[in-house]
């Protein structure tokens, strides 16, 4: 029997929005392997070649709740389109031969597609049935999470034989290829409904998301400048807590802020925010100790790329768990799901932190850190999405989206400040036992993640069985 029109579609669209959200995810991440080569290339300091990361992390942070919200509406298939086109636009720019400016003006267009990963959740929301769509969101959250390792030690290969620009060169095609494939196959939004952009919150969400991501990629603000780091610091929260007055008082919010405040809701962002901040955390501890010359005392003076295939085990298990989650979540709830999967995070903290002299250890040690990055991203939708209604899918997930991306930046600037504390005067690498003390660190950031995700599993149980 020939398969009806619309199981055709959706064996097309479940690889489709998987492969949209793996090329977003791998084209952003891109900046972390390439920062050396770039500073080489472009003859620009180390902290101007971190720009590359960050301006990407920073317009996929701007950009996630305004397409978001765009995506709530008649037009997400316009939507989808016009911002892969603006990351296709962006990868030319970082492949053709054009000054460092240009540089970053095309990571920021390549980081405008992180927005994209809520919208195919919503797409997967709308279009397939109700149990395949829950197992099809669960891997694109993991899927978004993944790309990293895959993108990582493919760039650094392609830039030690052809440099910089044959490894965005790559991200040109690959983008152009996503961009084909949601033209043929991402649908139309169902009828009725509307979105409109609340032009004032999204710029006041805007500069407040610039200003807390600075600060967390400005790691020497905070050492040399502290009451300069702290004033900004005090001027973000302002307008976070302006942004959020401005969205209670409007009648088309850029996010509900009312449907956030949800119990369910707010305590699953609590925990992406501090379960993010441990996961990035661990992620470069690892990769940064895997790179570390053997003549400061500790480290493996791995390549970038032999240091990008450190990730494989990440990328793997990842997967694996996200694939092993719709089984898992037949017998346990979400909250719950959430909450072994953080402790599996400090378990990869736990292993970090007491065995790291052989590189086999730093395998394993990525290989837990990934199957517990993998069971929570695939838990986090079901939490969030339980509560929300279909039309408000891409709307919600964003928000949580930026929650992660914050707490990644921070991750990522908390493990830098520990290890430039634990440096000593004249030493360019610090001591051994600055890494033990991140993972301490670590290890309390998802202890407090599982807590978290327990009084989410107590709550929703108590729904449940009143």
């Amino acid at each position: 029997m020939s398969a009806t029109p619309e199981h055709s579609e959706g064996r097309l669209l479940v690889p489709a929005l998987m492969f949209i959200a793996l090329v977003v995810a791998a084209v952003a991440s891109l900046g972390a392997p390439l920062i050396t080569s770039v500073a080489t290339s472009f003859h620009v300091s180390l902290g101007s070649a971190q720009w590359t990361l960050t301006v990407a992390l920073l317009s996929g942070a701007v950009a996630t709740p305004v397409l978001g919200r765009l995506g709530a509406g008649p037009h997400r298939r316009a939507t989808i389109l016009a911002t892969l086109a603006v990351v296709v636009a962006g990868s030319a720019l970082t492949a053709l031969p054009l000054p460092f400016a240009w540089l970053l003006a095309g990571r920021a267009a390549q980081g405008v597609g992180l927005g994209l990963t809520a919208l195919m959740m919503g797409v997967a929301r709308d279009h397939l049935p109700e149990e395949r769509s829950a197992a099809v969101i669960a891997q694109i959250s993991v899927v978004s999470i993944i790309g990293a390792g895959v993108g990582y030690p493919l760039a650094a290969l392609l830039a030690e034989l052809g440099g910089v620009r044959a490894a965005y060169g790559l991200t040109l095609v690959v983008t152009a290829a996503a961009l084909l494939t949601a033209w043929r196959s991402i649908p139309e939004a169902p009828e009725g409904r509307s979105a409109h952009v609340d032009v004032t919150g999204a710029v006041v969400l805007a500069a407040a998301l610039a200003l807390v991501l600075f600060l967390a990629g400005e790691r020497n603000l905070w050492s040399r400048h502290l009451a300069v780091a702290a004033s900004l610091a005090v001027v973000a929260a302002v307008l976070l807590c302006a942004w959020a007055v401005i969205e209670l008082r409007s009648t088309t919010p850029l996010v509900d802020v009312r449907a956030v405040r949800h119990p369910a809701v707010a305590g699953a962002n609590l925990a992406m925010f501090v379960g993010g901040i441990g996961m990035y955390l661990l992620l470069t501890l690892i990769t940064r100790y895997a790179q570390t010359p053997q003549g400061a005392g500790y480290g493996f003076g791995l390549t970038t790329f032999v240091a990008g295939l450190v990730l494989i085990p990440f990328s793997v298990l990842g997967f694996v768990a996200g694939k092993l989650t719709p089984w898992v979540r037949t017998r346990i709830a979400d909250p719950l799901l959430l909450a072994g999967s953080a402790v599996v995070v400090g378990g990869g903290f736990a292993l970090f932190a007491a065995v790291r002299s052989d590189l086999a250890e730093l395998f394993v040690a990525m290989g837990v850190l990934g199957f517990g990055v993998g069971g929570f991203s695939a838990a986090m939708p079901g939490v969030i999405l339980a509560v929300t209604p279909k039309s408000e899918t891409s709307s919600a997930m964003s928000f949580n989206y930026v929650i992660r991306s914050v707490g990644y930046s921070l991750g990522s600037a908390i493990g830098g400040l520990i290890l430039a504390a634990g440096t000593g005067p004249g030493r360019l690498f610090p001591d051994d036992s600055a890494y033990t003390t991140a993972a301490l660190v670590g290890i309390g950031a998802m202890a407090i993640t599982t807590l978290t995700s327990l009084a989410l599993a107590r709550r929703r149980s108590s729904e449940t069985n009143p």
